[in-house]
């Protein structure tokens, strides 16, 4: 299979293994939701793990990878808060995690583009 196609059943992969993580295990989910938001966090887990399966879905989808695609984009940079709360409550905890959760700043960015070139691509099959 040609890495045009592989890309966007990869990022439907990536997005179904974090939507079941966040019913397989919400409570580390929970920690990272920001507290400004209205409700309780685990609303808030349930609401990005259902979204990111419903990604998934769209993503896997020739018919609709365009849409689902710049919908996972938008998704990957309204999630962003949600780093940047775990990377400063981390912060004083050992040098894996705080690298862990660092890590995670900068790992946005590409998948933003990642999401974005899927959606590019599904438009040129068009």
């Amino acid at each position: 299979m040609p890495r045009s196609e592989r890309s966007p059943l990869l990022l439907a992969g990536l997005l179904a293994a974090a939507g079941t993580a966040h019913f397989a295990a919400p409570r580390q989910f929970d920690h990272i939701v920001p507290r400004s938001l209205p409700g309780s966090p685990r609303t808030w887990t349930y609401a990005s793990g259902a979204a990111e399966l419903a990604l998934a879905a769209g993503v896997a989808l020739p018919r609709t990878r365009k849409a689902a695609a710049l919908a996972t984009a938008a998704f990957f940079v309204g999630v962003f808060p949600a780093n940047v709360k775990m990377a400063v409550d981390w912060r004083h905890r050992p040098a894996p995690q705080k690298a862990a959760a660092l890590g995670r700043l900068p790992l946005q960015l590409p998948l933003v583009l990642w999401a974005r070139a899927v959606a590019k691509s599904a438009e040129d099959r068009s």
